[in-house]
């Protein structure tokens, strides 16, 4: 079984276990996606965290052993695949907490950047070594979180960089030392687990939608979706809390 998935409190844990570095076959890429595009049934959960198994890494990339199977006539279909699983992830119905516990290299950087917030240990790393072993790399994801220059210097040096320097340039979102890395992960997703479950379904997409749109244009967007919350049950219930300065009592609806 290369992914476990466990849920409680409104938190859903899935974790990569395909040692000894969890790399990605074209079957773990389908699993993922899979996992993920069923995961919008998950109405008993507000929350999700990814991680990895083990201590070696988070996700070491694609499975070098397959890909040199693979051949340039399997390339199209093979990349449908990974497009799905990266879209799948990032399109997930609920907020995606990467907690990123060792390496995240090419496609396992890659998977943390579709994430929506990424906690790293302060053992890992990250890179692009695509160009190292005959590919391009996943530069359409990694930019939307980091800076152009970064970006280039990652992918066309194939290095990796440590956490402190991921942080830097905004790659990730938080680091901590590593031993304390699934508790920082369960205590922000127990706060986003506490959220009205409509509010955080409606939030993620419209974030999602509005992410490369004009201001003007996005922020017009994201009113329909406040303005559909508005006519929830939950959202109603969320001003009377307040109001009444008690603990909301959300029912989805």
């Amino acid at each position: 079984m290369s992914l476990t998935v466990e849920k409680s409190d409104r938190i859903a844990r899935i974790t990569l276990d395909r040692p000894p570095v969890n790399a990605l076959t074209l079957q773990l890429y389908a699993d993922i996606a899979e996992l993920f595009e069923s995961s919008s049934g998950w109405d008993d959960v507000n929350v999700i965290v990814l991680s990895g198994a083990g201590s070696r890494a988070f996700c070491a990339g694609l499975d070098l052993k397959e890909f040199m199977a693979a051949t340039v006539e399997d390339d199209p279909g093979r990349g449908a695949v990974v497009r799905r699983t990266f879209a799948a992830v990032r399109n997930a119905a609920v907020p995606v907490i990467a907690a990123v516990n060792g390496p995240a290299l090419g496609a396992g950087c890659v998977l943390a950047s579709v994430c929506d917030i990424r906690i790293a240990a302060d053992t890992a790393t990250f890179g692009l070594p695509e160009i190292n072993v005959g590919r391009c790399g996943g530069g359409a994801h990694i930019g939307r979180l980091v800076p152009q220059g970064a970006l280039r210097r990652m992918f066309f040096t194939g290095r990796p960089i440590d956490a402190a320097e991921a942080f830097r340039i905004g790659l990730v979102d938080e680091v901590v030392p590593a031993d304390q890395l699934a508790a920082a992960a369960g205590r922000l997703a127990a706060v986003i687990a506490d959220k009205a479950p409509l509010g955080l379904r409606y939030g993620k997409q419209a974030l999602n939608e509005i992410e490369f749109m004009p201001v003007e244009d996005g922020y017009a967007r994201e009113q329909q979706y406040s303005t559909r919350l508005m006519a929830t049950e939950d959202a109603r219930e969320a001003t009377r809390a307040v109001v009444e300065k008690r603990a909301p009592v959300f029912k989805g609806r």
